[in-house]
């Protein structure tokens, strides 16, 4: 898969998450991709200080991605 689809994908499960987060006061964006490989989000508004972020970032954001991107190893909030 090339970088680009990558980023097409990643951005696709993204906006597949975004009404929930959105929904709760919050909101994510893509920071960066590495290696095709790794990926950096950044959670914002409510999601930065919510005590549930680690869980969303696992059972949602994590999984949503791999979902699109199987390749994706490692999904880090780098807020």
């Amino acid at each position: 898969m090339t970088e680009e689809t990558t980023k097409q994908n990643v951005e696709k499960a993204l906006s597949e998450i975004r009404p929930f987060l959105n929904s709760d006061g919050g909101d994510i964006s893509l920071v960066e991709i590495i290696d095709n490989k790794h990926v950096k989000v950044r959670l914002e508004g409510a999601c930065t200080n919510c005590s549930l972020s680690l869980s969303t970032m696992k059972a949602g954001v994590e999984t949503t991605i791999k979902k699109y991107a199987p390749q994706i190893e490692t999904v880090v909030n780098v807020s």
